[in-house]
């Protein structure tokens, strides 16, 4: 006859330590899968990166095409560029998340396991990327993705358009002789010369503020985050 008395509890198992071997392929596809969305994503910048590259180059084309040629195209340029920038600025941060999750396997999954240390489940990182997983957000904001993006790469194609825009003003259509001159040529119809090359510095100097600030705003960040270098 079986017993009639009720059955203790059993204590619950200890939590593991350790990845099993399905557990570890399975964070292997993991990988794989954050590394190819990263690339994808890689690839988007690279896209509109080029979109300002050719049209920058274009509007050099057409402003030295002849002595008598309007710097005009560089002016508009700057501001196509400008839309680029925010675009990538946006996309940027899409590529962020999947670039972070990446290097936080690499740093924390793959690293130990060549250096032949134990893959720990308590060492902090699984819980930082399950909580990415569950919750998932950018890591960092819109203006720090475009401060990221103007630092690295739009900060060069800017400095590019206001060379050639001035070294425009200086040669075309004869080289500069008075500083007076200048101002005849950069009139833009009725916008006289003069507010139009200092909106031109105006916009070159905001972008060299905008980047520095948010080079600070990045370095404050680093040094106050707790969790792994390697979100965000």
């Amino acid at each position: 006859m079986p017993s009639s008395q009720p059955r203790e509890p059993t204590p619950q198992a200890a939590r593991r330590l350790e990845f099993t071997a399905a557990e570890i392929g399975a964070i292997a596809h993991l990988y794989r899968g954050e590394v190819y969305r990263s690339t994808v994503w890689r690839t988007r910048l690279d896209s509109s990166t080029n979109w300002a590259v050719v049209t920058t180059g274009i509007a050099l084309s057409a402003t030295y095409s002849s002595a008598v040629a309007s710097p005009l195209p560089m002016v508009l340029v700057g501001l196509l560029v400008t839309v680029f920038l925010l675009f990538e600025a946006r996309r940027y941060r899409y590529f962020n998340v999947w670039r972070a999750r990446a290097r936080l396997l690499e740093t924390d999954f793959y690293a130990p396991m060549i250096r032949g240390e134990d893959l720990a489940l308590d060492s902090g990182w699984t819980e930082l990327l399950a909580d990415d997983y569950r919750h998932p957000r950018y890591h960092i904001s819109y203006a720090r993705a475009i401060g990221r993006r103007l630092r690295r790469t739009y900060g060069w194609i800017f400095a590019i358009q206001a060379i050639a825009y001035y070294g425009k003003l200086a040669i075309h259509p004869l080289p500069l002789i008075q500083l007076s001159e200048v101002w005849e040529r950069a009139a833009i119809g009725p916008i006289p010369g003069t507010m139009v090359v200092l909106a031109g510095v105006a916009f070159h100097a905001s972008w060299a503020v905008f980047a520095l600030v948010t080079h600070r705003i990045e370095a404050a960040s680093h040094k106050q985050r707790q969790n792994l270098i390697a979100m965000g």
